[in-house]
């Protein structure tokens, strides 16, 4: 769905109604623009639509005889959701559907932004001090300005939209970084479990019963899964 004006700037999900009468939709902010290269936009619909958000979301919602109304509706956990999204990326990757070198380009990219939310967002709201070792403005204390700097830099994404994720990690500490823990937690927790499983490990099984106990903190999804 092309996403209507004054929202984000970046594609997002929302879920359906509990009773499936409003449909999960996937948004697309057009942004101004007339042109759009899919490059990157490819491993985003992974992330927001299937196997990412959509169906994180749809398994959740249809689950009401194992799952509490609080667990379906409210009990959203970001590092379970946003590390299952990314994983669904990776995943992707690995089942051959970014064979594509400019979408496994842009998955690569979106990495990159990931990983730059980890460093200026415990930075920022930790006040920490950049390493002498550093050749990015070595001891100084990390700040919005630095951070927007940093950020610049290092991903390619227009310039507003680097404004406005400095201003989301200001406003929601911590939440940025879920992505990436949370995808490192959900490829370690497979990692282990096929260890242990051996030749028995059936990867479609073990999303299905990753899904299917809805969202919960890391630690106990980790804990319930390998």
């Amino acid at each position: 769905m092309i996403a209507p004006p004054g929202g984000a700037l970046a594609m997002y999900y929302t879920g359906p109604s509990e009773d499936f009468s409003r449909p999960g939709r996937t948004w697309y902010p057009t942004g101004g623009k007339t042109s759009f290269p899919l490059w990157r936009e490819v491993s985003i619909a992974y992330h927001e639509g299937v196997p990412g958000h959509h169906f994180q979301i749809a398994t959740t919602m249809t689950l009401s005889d194992q799952l509490s109304r609080y667990q379906r509706l409210l009990a959203g956990t970001s590092g379970y959701v946003e590390g299952w999204a990314l994983y669904a990326e990776r995943l992707m990757h690995e089942l051959g559907y970014l064979e594509n070198p400019d979408y496994y380009m842009g998955m690569l990219d979106a990495q990159a932004l990931r990983s730059v939310r980890v460093i200026i967002d415990i930075g920022m709201h930790l006040e920490k001090r950049i390493p002498d070792d550093s050749e990015f403005h070595p001891g100084k204390v990390w700040t919005p300005d630095l951070a927007l700097e940093f950020m610049r830099d290092r991903v390619h994404f227009p310039p507003d939209f680097v404004a406005s994720e400095i201003d989301r990690y200001l406003g929601i500490p911590g939440q940025a970084i879920s992505y990436k823990v949370g995808e490192r937690v959900w490829l370690e927790s497979r990692q282990r479990a096929r260890k242990a499983q051996g030749s028995s490990f059936d990867l479609k099984d073990w999303h299905n019963r990753a899904l299917e106990l809805g969202p919960m903190g890391l630690a106990q999804m980790q804990r319930e899964m390998v």
